[in-house]
């Protein structure tokens, strides 16, 4: 019997992203049929729910998936009650209204006191911008590319997520105003809080954090003479203070800490100047706080 389901994206830029973030945390999908809505994974009693990014957070709220992976645009789009859980480190991106380059139009007050129409697949977004700008426009609500709409002629500009621009530019279209930031987000309801499965849940979010914790941390270790052991510990950075511990038999300690891999070749630099010696370097998978 499952009982718990996680619903992620079937397609799209995220769904890369969030099965490789789930694979890091160690649920494995046990299936790779890409027809396939529901797949079992490694964890006992879990599912994947394999549907559209953008209706996740309907999903979720109804209950049917405890949790989901999506985009807080998709989130604010479709007015789910869901709660974000876990902000997630991939999935960055802006929804922005942008216009045909050849326009003569540099910002948003460029376009008061005229008539256009905005080809969008996020229509409650754009109706929702739209009022707080104090501009009017006509929706036209599409569910496909919105970049070819203003060279088909059915609309004048568009409002579209985008991460380079280079699609807008391809299509002839300059961003002029950012509507929202959005990035990937972990995402439940009311009903795991309060199930029977809270507990679980609240287990699977804490190595889900654990795991985004150890993204970019190294372990490293290390052998230091008593004489030394100040200066290198000194020159170390820790999560809370580096771990010693006295190597039996000898005038020495070994020596461990945690730390940022960008500032692993400075901090071998120090410690090896400083007289450490036999420094292993070890990837980590979780950090749990």
């Amino acid at each position: 019997m499952i009982s718990l389901r996680i619903a992620i994206p079937n397609k799209g830029r995220l769904k890369e992203p969030s099965l490789q973030f789930l694979i890091d945390v160690g649920i494995r999908p046990l299936a790779s049929d890409d027809r396939a809505l529901m797949i079992p994974t490694s964890w006992e009693n879990t599912e994947l729910v394999m549907i559209r990014t953008e209706d996740i957070p309907s999903i979720v709220e109804a209950g049917a998936a405890d949790l989901g992976i999506t985009g807080v645009d998709y989130i604010k789009e479709a007015g789910a009650n869901v709660e974000e859980l876990i902000r997630l480190d991939f999935g960055k991106s802006r929804i922005v209204l942008a216009v045909p380059s050849s326009w003569d139009v540099n910002d948003i007050e460029d376009l008061r006191g005229r008539e256009i129409r905005i080809a969008t697949k996020y229509y409650n977004i754009t109706r929702s911008y739209l009022e707080e700008k104090g501009l009017h426009a006509k929706i036209v609500k599409i569910s496909g590319a919105a970049e070819v709409m203003p060279l088909l002629g059915a609309a004048d500009c568009i409002v579209d997520v985008t991460s380079t621009g280079t699609t807008l530019r391809l299509h002839g279209l300059k961003p002029i105003d950012v509507v929202m930031e959005s990035y990937a987000s972990v995402i439940g309801n009311e009903r795991w809080m309060k199930g029977s499965e809270s507990e679980r849940v609240n287990l699977l979010l804490t190595i889900m954090k654990g795991t985004l914790s150890g993204k970019g941390k190294k372990m490293i270790f290390m052998n230091v003479e008593d004489s030394k052991l100040d200066s290198v510990i000194r020159s170390l950075p820790a999560m809370l203070a580096p771990s010693i511990s006295k190597l039996g038999g000898t005038n020495a300690w070994e020596v461990m800490t945690v730390a940022e891999e960008k500032d692993i070749p400075e901090i071998v630099s120090k410690v090896k100047n400083n007289g450490a010696r036999d420094i292993v370097i070890l990837d980590i998978e979780k950090v749990i706080k």
